[in-house]
């Protein structure tokens, strides 16, 4: 199902949506948030102006994005619920700290911070032995941490298991998007999968591994990690809730004891 722009339609219309994204029934829905079938089918049909309260409650149950929340009750002629705080906003320094902290604690082991583009908000000292090889032009801010992994210039010749890796990263991608519909996710998806690689997934549609190492020749010799990735929990600012770490751990013994070493060098 390709994304939609939601901010001129009718808020019954976005939450139709978004129901039939989470493949739920009308009388599914009803029940769960204990409204009558025929009160969300007036919602949805616009015949019914829904409340603040009834889009929160059908918000909560479809898991809508807080960015979605907001354009659902600008549509409805209400004031949005959430506040999207930039980056650089002397508000969101505490948090940015607390970013900054995290990464600094992953050390001698990489980790980063994205926004909901995949563009580096900020990263460790250990990021860089992945980036070393990677051409200047792909490091110039925004930096989009998916396309450094799998342009032609980027890591993808460094990848020992790129074609595993790719169809990892697509997979991940196709998962966010049918999640959160976002158009810039589809249209970085596009952008990726037009990059040199197989045509044809080895995994099932929709069923991404649930961890695939990466394994990598870098400056220090070939190494292999896990990653993770890691949100805030119930943030009220549309910004943070769109923040994500990834941390990269080593996925074997070799690759550990090559990442401490270099960490003890420069010490």
């Amino acid at each position: 199902m390709k994304p939609e722009t939601r901010t001129q339609e009718p808020a019954g219309q976005q939450l139709r949506q978004w129901r039939e994204r989470r493949r739920l029934s009308q009388l599914q829905l009803a029940l769960e948030v204990e409204m009558s079938t025929r009160h969300l089918s007036f919602v949805e049909t616009g015949r019914a102006q829904p409340s603040r309260d009834l889009i929160i409650r059908l918000a909560d149950y479809l898991d809508i994005p807080l960015r979605a929340r907001n354009q659902i009750l600008l549509a409805a002629g209400l004031a949005p619920e959430f506040e999207e705080t930039g980056l650089s906003a002397p508000e969101m320094a505490e948090a940015l700290a607390a970013v900054e902290h995290l990464l600094k604690a992953h050390e001698p082991f990489p980790a980063l911070a994205v926004d909901r583009h995949w563009n580096m908000v900020a990263a460790n000292g250990a990021l860089a032995l992945l980036t070393e090889q990677i051409a200047p032009h792909l490091l110039v801010p925004p930096v989009n941490v998916l396309r450094l992994a799998l342009h032609p210039d980027g890591l993808a010749p460094q990848i020992v298991n790129y074609e595993q890796w790719r169809s990892y990263i697509l997979h991940r991608l196709d998962r966010d998007i049918e999640l959160t519909a976002d158009s810039g996710l589809a249209a970085l998806r596009e952008e990726l999968a037009a990059y040199p690689g197989s045509a044809n997934d080895n995994t099932p549609a929709g069923r991404a591994p649930i961890a695939l190492p990466l394994t990598i020749d870098t400056v220090a010799g070939r190494l292999s990690f896990m990653t993770t990735v890691t949100i805030f929990g119930t943030p009220r600012d549309i910004t943070l809730s769109e923040l994500a770490l990834e941390t990269f751990f080593p996925a074997d013994a070799h690759t550990m004891q090559v990442l401490r070493s270099l960490a003890e060098a420069e010490a």
